[in-house]
């Protein structure tokens, strides 16, 4: 998946916890196999090797994924969707300074083949058809936290009753520590990488960010990240980081792109429309907002607001 995991459990004992740590890394290194949009092998390679020529049988694991981003692609309105690797690729984020952004007409051309409607599914043929050649699907936008999210399985398969997975910043924590306290999750702070704006102390949920400050440009002093917005074909601008806080961490990993690409108050009032979901963002003039039901531990005094 390109990211970096990081798995802590709390075990009887190192073996059994080593144990624990190799199966619950094997099961995110097999569904990357599965998925990947990398991966020459993967399900999701030959999906899109076949646009506009034939469907392709896949697992059922691969289809019930596939069909669950389409809900969720339906829910935001297209903010979310898995098309979006149809566009064609014209940006870098290198963290440079670029002279300027693509030509509009390139970029409309570009997005000219996203669209998650347009995604055959058959349930009695367990198949997945992009109908027109050129289009692709990529689920790097969900497939972190859903590879958590059967890690985590694997690891209470196992009898593991407590740990916390990270993959990139999408956090599952379940149980207590060794000491039997609550698990601390952090959010960074954007301008100072590496250090922590607030945090909270959480079991049994997902916290999940994304950020513009580490795949980005810039273009006359505006800061362009990676977040696609695939009615558009631009980078979405107008915030820094989102977090989400959920008890699902595959749900949570998609709706912080849509918080992003819907923007601050836009965003803000999806994810107050939803039951158990929570968010706070940080904007491009930094102001943190919340969620109603958000509650964040600030360093240095900072406080938030809802919109």
């Amino acid at each position: 998946m390109g990211s970096r995991f990081t798995f802590t459990v709390v075990a009887e004992n190192d073996s059994a916890g080593q144990r624990a740590l190799r199966a619950g890394l094997g099961e995110v290194r097999r569904i990357d196999r599965l998925m990947s949009f990398w991966d020459s092998t993967s399900e999701v390679v030959h999906i899109n090797r076949m646009a506009g020529i034939r469907p392709v049988a896949v697992s059922a694991e691969t289809f019930d994924l596939i069909s669950r981003t389409l809900r969720l692609s339906q829910l935001s309105g297209g903010a979310f969707d898995i098309t979006f690797a149809s566009a064609d690729k014209l940006y870098r984020f290198d963290r440079q300074a670029h002279p300027a952004l693509p030509d509009s007409a390139l970029v409309r051309a570009s997005v000219r083949r996203i669209g998650w409607q347009k995604i055959k599914m058959d349930a009695a043929r367990h198949t997945v058809y992009l109908p027109e050649k050129g289009m692709r699907i990529n689920l790097a936008g969900i497939l972190q936290g859903y590879g958590i999210r059967r890690a985590k399985q694997v690891l209470t398969e196992m009898g593991i009753q407590g740990g916390l997975l990270n993959g990139s910043g999408d956090i599952y924590c379940w149980g207590r520590q060794a000491d039997g306290s609550l698990w601390r999750v952090a959010i960074g702070d954007p301008d100072h990488p590496n250090s922590v704006a607030a945090w909270v102390d959480v079991t049994d949920v997902a916290v999940v960010t994304a950020g513009n400050y580490e795949q980005y440009f810039t273009v006359g002093g505006q800061v362009y990240g990676h977040i696609i917005n695939p009615h558009t074909g631009y980078p979405s601008v107008g915030l820094r980081s989102v977090t989400i806080v959920c008890a699902d961490v595959e749900l949570a990993d998609g709706l912080d792109e849509v918080v992003f690409v819907k923007g601050a108050a836009e965003g803000l009032a999806f994810i107050n429309n939803l039951k158990g979901v929570d968010c706070t963002l940080i904007t491009d003039d930094n102001r943190t907002l919340v969620s109603r039901g958000m509650k964040l531990n600030y360093y240095h005094g900072a406080t938030s607001t809802q919109p």
